[in-house]
């Protein structure tokens, strides 16, 4: 007889463990507490981890990219209001695979639907955990279905219900023990149509002390954007009017990045307006529940490596319970010793990253200019290199 495993959470991290587990044998089902689906949603680097992971998963043929030539034109935005050639996050090492939210969660719903099998993940929409007990033998959950409660046996709880998670909450404590504050807010979201003057795919920065102007370019699609800015108040910002919010820390940054930001989020249907954190947790999981994803280490918007290490975990723990198939205790460490110090590395590495995004002070600000010219013309010469020794066309043909 399977085992059964219930996950907490259709995002990257939940389908992605849900497919592991089935790899591993298990008969995984989702709940997930919102009514449907979600779709769309902002920008994502998946790096070269998080691709091997989507293979693994083989979830990689449902996966669209959106790269842009040679990761498309990045341009920074000075305080002069002149333009500069910049560094956008697709020309990070590695080459990142630009892709939106929506994208990798189309190509894990691909995967928990059966497609390519015949053993289609259940998925039960408005249902949450309301009790988790572990008695050691299974774990017995209290589940609310839209308004109907009902008890049922697993021998797994997987929380991947993000970084405030329930899961977390009623098995090893209150949030405050686990999330770290960084004093920052981010606000992300889809813009109508590219910034007036800038081509479709074109990626621009405009960075100043305390805040921060994102606008990521694709191929196919509209860019989206990002704006994140420092707060020493971060419970005062959910107060009021969000956009206000914005509209007030953005204030004295009129230049077109910002403006066209902000007016079009006026206009966005749906958008991400959250506080910076990181979850850091001494252990991942307890008795027969395991944390994965945001839940677990939340590496933040900050690293760009959220998506690439849920589609990981779920694929490293499909592989450690393929393993060890007779002991989870065993399993669950294995999969943990496996990425926990990659994960506290790029928690720490999101430090540095967020000075890229939103520079803490001017001398930041001033460090981080230096930092991105002296990169981009690293860049340029390599790209320069790699042109003078690629045969040209007519080369070939000869």
């Amino acid at each position: 007889m399977r085992k059964r495993a219930l996950v907490v959470g259709l995002g990257i991290a939940g389908m992605s463990a849900a497919i592991g587990l089935r790899q591993a044998g298990w008969q995984p089902v989702i709940v997930e507490k919102a009514p449907e689906r979600r779709r769309g949603g902002y920008f994502v680097g998946l790096m070269p981890e998080g691709r091997q992971a989507a293979a693994d998963l083989g979830i990689r043929d449902h996966l669209h990219t959106r790269n842009p030539p040679d990761g498309g034109k990045a341009w920074s935005l000075n305080r002069r209001g002149n333009l500069e050639p910049g560094l956008g996050f697709l020309h990070q090492p590695g080459d990142p695979a630009a892709v939106i939210r929506g994208d990798i969660e189309a190509a894990l719903w691909e995967g928990i639907s059966g497609a390519g099998t015949d053993d289609p993940i259940p998925v039960h929409f408005a249902t949450k955990p309301v009790e988790i007990d572990d008695t050691g033998a299974d774990i017995r959950v209290l589940l609310e279905e839209a308004g109907v409660w009902r008890r049922e046996s697993f021998d797994l709880v997987v929380g991947a219900d993000g970084m405030r998670s329930n899961v977390r909450r009623m098995v090893f404590g209150p949030p405050e023990n686990y999330l770290t504050g960084w004093n920052a807010m981010i606000c992300a979201f889809q813009l109508r149509e590219q910034v007036p003057s800038f081509e479709e795919a074109d990626s621009i920065i405009s960075a100043r002390a305390g805040r921060g102007a994102w606008v990521f370019g694709f191929a196919d699609r509209p860019p989206t954007a990002l704006l994140t800015y420092r707060t020493e108040d971060v419970e005062e910002e959910f107060t009021g009017s969000r956009i206000e919010r914005l509209r007030a820390a953005f204030s004295d940054m009129d230049d077109p990045v910002v403006r066209h930001a902000l007016d079009s989020l006026e206009e966005a249907p749906d958008f991400l307006f959250d506080s910076v954190h990181q979850v850091k947790m001494p252990r991942w999981s307890r008795g027969r529940v395991v944390l994965v994803g945001d839940a677990a280490w939340c590496l933040n918007l900050y690293s760009g490596m959220g998506a690439t290490f849920a589609l990981r975990g779920g694929a490293e723990l499909g592989r450690e319970l393929r393993k060890s198939p007779g002991d989870l205790g065993a399993a669950l460490t294995a999969w943990e010793s496996r990425l926990r110090p990659s994960v506290v590395r790029h928690q720490h590495l999101a430090r540095v990253k967020q000075q890229l995004f939103v520079p803490s002070n001017r001398p930041a600000e001033a460090v981080r200019s230096v930092v991105v010219r002296l990169a981009c013309t690293v860049r340029e010469r390599r790209l320069a290199k790699t042109r003078a020794e690629t045969p040209t066309e007519k080369g070939r043909a000869a």
